[in-house]
C-alpha cells in the first residue's frame, strides 16, 4: 500500500538494504518494512556451497582426460561480494539477475587453471593416478588467486571425484592392462608350476635324505646294540668268574675251618683221652672189689648183686642155689623204688 512492503530472510542470508542509494540497515536474517520506490535489497547466501565441475584437459601425449570434481566454499565478505556481483532481489526476494553462476563459473575457470599446466607436462597414465596431485593443486591455485580474493569468498576444500580417458584410450589400457595382468598371470602360473616342480624335487630330495639318515641311524643302533650285547657278555663273564672264585674262596675258607676243626677235635679229643686215661690210671691197676668198695654203696640191692657175683665166679664149685622169688621180688620193689 503506498510502495511499502515487508520483507523477511532467513538467518543463514547476509541483507543490505540501500535507501537512495545509502545503506540503510544490514545484517543476518533481517526483516523490516521498506519504501520500494527509493529501495534497493541485496541478499548474499552466507552457508558453504558444494560445486561440481567437470572440464577436460589434453596430457603430454596428447590424450584427453575428463576432471570430474567439486569444490566447496563459502562466502565470507559478502559487502565485497556484493561490490563485485549483483544479489539484488524483488519484491518476492527473488534474484533479479543469476550472478550466482557467475560466481560458481570464476570459480571453475579458476581451478581448471590451476590444473591445465600440471596436466600438460604428465602423460595419460600418470594423469589417470595424479588425483591427489590435483586437489592439491586446485587448493593451491584458488587460495593464491587474486581474482578469487577480490571476490570475498573463503575456499574450504576440494575433491577429485575421477579422471577418465575417452572410451576408446580407457578401451586400449584396459587391453594393454589386460595383456599385462595375463602376462603376470602366465608368468604367476610358470613361477608357480616351477616352485611346485622345485619344491617336489626338495620333498624327494628330503625323503632321501632321511632314509639315508634313518639307514644310518638303524646302523648306529645295530652297532650299539652289538657293542651293549659284547659288553652284557662279557660283564657276565667277569660276574660269573667273579662269583667262581668267591666260590673257590669260600670252599678254600671252608675247607681251612674244616681242616681246624679236626684238628681241634682231634686236639680236644687227644686231651680228653689223655685227661681220661690220667684219672683212671690209678683205677686201672685196682681189684674191681676195691672200687666196689670205695664206691660207699650201702643198698641191699647192690650187696646182693655182689653177692650174686661172687657165686657166679664160683659156680663151678656150687652144686645147686635156691633163689627165692621174694628176694627177687623185693629187690624190684627196691628200684622201682628209686625210680619213682
Amino acid at each position: 500500500m503506498f510502495g511499502i512492503k515487508h520483507i523477511k530472510f532467513d538467518s543463514m542470508t547476509y541483507v543490505i538494504h540501500y535507501k537512495n542509494g545509502n545503506i540503510s540497515k544490514e545484517g543476518r536474517g533481517l526483516s523490516f518494512f521498506y519504501f520500494a520506490p527509493n529501495s534497493s535489497i541485496v541478499a548474499i547466501p552466507m552457508g558453504s556451497n558444494d560445486l561440481p565441475f567437470v572440464f577436460n584437459e589434453s596430457t603430454k601425449d596428447y590424450q584427453t582426460v575428463t576432471i570430474q570434481g567439486q569444490i566447496s566454499y563459502k562466502i565470507s565478505q559478502p559487502k565485497t561480494l556484493a561490490d563485485v556481483l549483483d544479489f539484488t532481489v524483488n519484491d518476492i526476494g527473488q534474484y533479479k539477475k543469476s550472478d550466482i553462476e557467475k560466481l560458481n563459473q570464476r570459480i571453475i575457470n579458476e581451478a581448471q587453471t590451476s590444473t591445465s599446466s600440471f596436466i600438460h607436462d604428465i602423460n595419460l597414465k600418470d594423469a589417470i593416478r595424479s588425483a591427489k596431485t590435483i586437489e592439491e593443486r586446485i587448493l593451491e591455485g584458488l587460495k593464491a588467486s587474486p581474482a578469487i580474493g577480490m571476490l570475498g569468498i573463503e575456499i574450504l576444500g576440494a575433491n577429485i571425484l575421477s579422471i577418465k580417458a575417452t572410451p576408446e584410450m580407457a578401451r586400449a589400457l584396459e587391453t594393454e592392462t589386460r595383456e599385462k595382468l595375463q602376462q603376470e598371470a602366465d608368468h604367476a602360473i610358470y613361477e608357480r608350476r616351477n616352485f611346485a616342480v622345485e619344491q617336489e624335487r626338495r620333498i624327494k630330495e628330503t625323503e632321501l635324505n632321511t632314509e639315508i639318515a634313518v639307514e644310518e641311524k638303524q646302523k648306529q643302533i645295530a652297532e650299539k646294540r652289538m657293542e651293549s650285547d659284547v659288553q652284557k657278555a662279557e660283564n657276565q663273564r667277569k660276574l660269573r668268574e667273579m662269583r667262581l672264585e668267591a666260590d673257590i674262596a669260600i670252599e678254600n675258607q671252608r675247607k681251612q675251618l674244616i681242616e681246624q676243626k679236626t684238628a681241634n677235635d682231634k686236639k680236644e679229643a687227644e686231651t680228653k683221652g689223655y685227661v681220661i686215661e690220667t684219672t683212671l690210671k690209678p683205677y686201672k691197676e685196682l681189684d674191681w672189689k676195691t672200687l666196689t668198695a670205695l664206691s660207699n654203696s650201702n643198698t641191699p640191692g647192690f650187696n646182693i648183686s655182689l653177692a650174686f657175683r661172687e657165686l657166679a665166679e664160683n659156680a663151678e664149685k656150687i652144686g645147686n642155689i635156691n633163689i627165692s622169688p621174694e628176694l627177687l621180688e623185693s629187690i624190684l620193689n627196691e628200684k622201682r623204688g628209686q625210680k619213682r
